[in-house]
Formats: C-alpha cells, structure tokens, sequence
C-alpha cells in the first residue's frame, strides 16, 4: 500500500512550481485562484523570489502548500493514495489532496496559520534547536528539568529531535546536553518556538478558523501530527489540528505506525526530499521516491 507525503517549511526553494505552471493548464488555474485568494502574485514570488522573501511565513506556508496541492491536482488519477500524511504545514496539504477540505478553504487556512504564527512569534522571542543523536528520552528528561518553556516539538526519526520553546529555554537545554556530551545540538534559524506552548495565541486564532471551515470524511486515512494515528472522522481531524501548534509532531511514530499499517511504498509530493530521508531513517528497507506529474 502506498502512503503519499507532503513536507513543511524548509523545503521552497526560487523557481517551486514554475515547471507545473508552464506545462499545465490546470496548474495555471489553481495559481491564479490563489492570486485572488490571497491578494498578491503568490506565483511570481516562487517563480523569482529572493530566498528571503521566500523565507516570509506569509510567503512560505502558503507556497509550499501551493506547491504540493498543486501537483496532486495535476497528477490526476495517478494521485491514489492508500493513506496520506504532512509534516507540520503538510498536514494542511495532505487534508486538501485527500478531499477532506477544499482547495480554496485550505490555501486562506494555511495564510491564517502563517499570519498568527507570525503575531506569536512577536508576542514572545522564542527559538528552536535541532538534537542529533541522542535518545528521545534523554531529551525529554533535560526538557522536564528546565524552569521555563521548553519541550520536545518534532520527533522526526531515530536520533533526530527538535526542541523548542523560550530563548532562555532553548539556551539552557543546550547547555545542558553539551554538558552531558552531547555535541551535536544546533540551534536553528527560524522565527519562533512552533509546536510548543507560546504558539497558544496562534491556535486560538486559527481554532476560530477551523471551526468555521466545512471538513467532510478524506478518501483515504490521514495520519495526524498530534496522534501520529489514522484518522477519517472530520471533527477528529479539525481537533487535533487545532491542537497541532502548541503539540509535539509525531513524524516517527506516525510512519512506524504506517508500516504497522502495512504501507510499504512512501511518495513525497512537494519541493524537497527531506521526507524520504527521514522515512529511510526510521526504516531503511521502504521504497521511497517523489511524486511525478
């Protein structure tokens, strides 16, 4: 069984979805609509962007997103998932391939979610770090021993975790693993703590959103961040996507659990191939590849 999956921020890159546009009438359509939708020529800033004005979460998120709908509408019939998933932001574009929102709906989502990602992000200075090779529970137990915000937010694959929370949190965990010889801790460009608890003003704006939206049942399972289980119910789904800011992504455990479910074949939809190489991470032996159109 095959499982198509779809990346989140970090993967743009200048020049995303110029190859869709030009070979496709469709594809042309779709970027046009989300010029109307979001009142500026998202299309042009892809095509000619600079990496910083690409590197805008008011750009970002709805490029990448854009990207990976994009590209599952053109490939048709071909696009024939036994399940679906999203890392983070691609959780959104998994929900819209698999029919369970509207493209339209799920583009001014995802533009809601990048704009009150950016107020919190004001609101409290906060950061991130990425961990590389050490056990999930070691990182977890220097998290608990901090005085301040600071968790666990993606569980990518075996040996590889970030964390996140305030500038002082991010700090001291730091610290603290170095101190206990783990080296390889990298503190990362980004513009806040995503996934943690000082995104709570983000998903109280996005909630009001969501709740608003009309989400009906996908056409195959959607491997949810936050339960990083299958899920097909749509009050389920709006759920735990309100509460996917302020939580943990559950990458590894939702692909074990893939595999658990007998997927075997993982495809990758969108710029990038960061997800087949955190796919190959936690299981070597799974046939991955990207999409084609």
């Amino acid at each position: 069984m095959k499982a198509y999956l779809f990346p989140g921020q970090g993967a743009q890159f200048s020049g995303m979805g110029k190859e869709l546009y030009e070979k496709s009438g469709l594809a042309r359509s779709f970027f046009s609509a989300a010029n109307d939708i979001l009142g500026y020529d998202i299309a042009k800033i892809m095509f000619e962007g600079t990496e910083d004005e690409l590197k805008q979460t008011r750009v970002t998120q709805p490029a990448i997103f854009l990207h990976s709908v994009i590209m599952s509408m053109v490939m048709g019939k071909e696009f024939s998932p036994d399940a679906v998933a999203g890392h983070s932001l691609g959780e959104f574009s998994a929900l819209v391939a698999a029919g369970a929102v509207s493209f339209e709906d799920g583009l001014k989502l995802v533009y809601k979610r990048a704009e009150s990602m950016q107020k919190a992000c004001m609101l409290f200075p906060s950061n991130m770090a990425a961990v590389l090779n050490v056990d999930d529970a070691v990182v977890e137990e220097i998290c608990r021993t901090i005085d301040d915000v600071i968790i666990p937010a993606n569980y990518n694959s075996p040996g590889q975790i970030v964390i996140s929370g305030t500038v002082k949190g991010v700090e001291k965990a730091v610290q603290l693993l170095k101190e206990a010889g783990h080296r390889r801790v990298f503190p990362l460009k980004v513009g806040g703590a995503f996934h943690s608890p000082l995104m709570q003003h983000a998903a109280d704006e996005l909630k009001e959103a969501i709740n608003e939206t009309v989400f009906i049942a996908p056409v195959c399972p959607v491997y949810q961040n936050v339960s990083a289980r299958a899920v097909i119910i749509p009050e389920t789904i709006k759920s735990n996507l309100i509460l996917q800011l302020t939580s943990p992504v559950l990458w590894k455990q939702s692909v074990q659990n893939m595999l658990t479910d007998d997927i075997n074949e993982f495809i990758e939809v969108g710029p990038g191939t960061v997800l087949q190489g955190l796919v190959k991470k936690i299981f070597p032996a799974a046939v991955v590849s990207s999409a084609n159109y």
